[in-house]
């Protein structure tokens, strides 16, 4: 079933033209979709019999339903589609230690979420999927990942075609095309992304817009420590990351969130970032978070600036 048969509020044929050039964008000889394409055109044939979203390691496969050549092709398109930023995964019995321990953050918000139920939930930049399988857990009717890196793209496809699960979805659409989604969400998952906004009070009201009334945001985000309702505008990078705007303290988000429109702000947990949390493993092989932070002083980034704490908070629309 097309995810848009769940939303009728969606702008249909706004959507489908954007669809359609995406996916003449996508099938285009190019190595960098190639690269991508392929690897799932390999194993889109495999279905796995058993999953398990319940657990810190989203499992999809025994390791016994595949022989010892299928389970050799499935080892290979999974190392093609590194770095693995989100995990841990299972896949057929195959370990697949992603950079972030994201099992943390999601046990983080498990206290808080509300009920998944048949409900209508967006993940924006939902990146490989991790948290949108186990949002399957709660038996929604539709997650709809936004997601507008091929890589990442192509790899929730791969683990979706092994899982099977007919109320996941991801397309290739960015958190600039919410407005394109009036009225159609009971939840939104935004994790890891305001800072990431060059705009984030527009940011943050078309996720309100996007969501039906008396839905919830659950809303994550790298802050700077400090009770200031102030944030950080890097000169060019923040821990080494170009894509970076602003970077606001915990009560300056909560401002944010309180002047675009939502109601029942509420913060529910605030943390400083470690290396235990984001680290190099042999899935993600490239930098990370010890590589961003002064080697001297840990509490600064390796520009000077004050080193990342992670926050959370949840709202809602009137």
């Amino acid at each position: 079933m097309d995810y848009l048969d769940f939303l009728p509020n969606a702008r249909h044929a706004k959507i489908g033209e954007i669809r359609a050039k995406k996916e003449r964008w996508l099938n285009q000889p190019k190595k960098g979709f190639v690269r991508f394409r392929e690897p799932w055109a390999r194993v889109r044939h495999i279905r796995a019999a058993w999953h398990d979203f319940a657990g810190d390691v989203v499992r999809i496969g025994a390791q016994e339903e595949l022989n010892a050549d299928e389970r050799e092709l499935v080892r290979q398109v999974l190392r093609s589609c590194m770095p693995w930023r989100k995990g841990p995964f299972n896949i057929f019995g195959i370990d697949l230690d992603a950079e972030w321990r994201s099992e943390r953050k999601w046990n983080r918000l498990l206290p808080e979420l509300p009920d998944l139920a048949g409900k209508v939930i967006a993940d924006i930049g939902c990146n490989n999927g991790y948290y949108m399988f186990r949002m399957a857990h709660y038996q929604p009717n539709l997650v709809l990942g936004f997601e507008p890196f091929i890589q990442h793209y192509y790899t929730f496809r791969i683990l979706n075609s092994f899982a099977g699960l007919d109320q996941l979805h991801n397309d290739l659409l960015g958190v600039e095309h919410l407005p394109l989604f009036p009225d159609c969400f009971d939840v939104v998952f935004l994790l890891g992304i305001i800072y990431h906004r060059p705009s984030p009070l527009d940011t943050l009201r078309d996720v309100l817009a996007a969501l039906r009334p008396g839905g919830t945001l659950l809303l994550e985000s790298q802050i700077i420590p400090g009770d200031r309702p102030v944030a950080l505008f890097p000169e060019s990078t923040y821990a080494k990351v170009p894509g970076t705007w602003f970077i606001p303290t915990a009560p300056c988000l909560e401002n944010w969130l309180k002047r675009t429109g939502y109601r029942d702000v509420r913060m529910f947990c605030r943390h400083p970032m470690s290396s235990v949390e984001q680290r190099r493993t042999e899935w993600m092989i490239f930098e990370s978070y010890e590589d961003f932070i002064d080697k001297e002083d840990a509490s600064l980034t390796i520009e000077g600036y004050p080193a990342p704490w992670r926050v959370f908070f949840t709202a809602r629309k009137a």
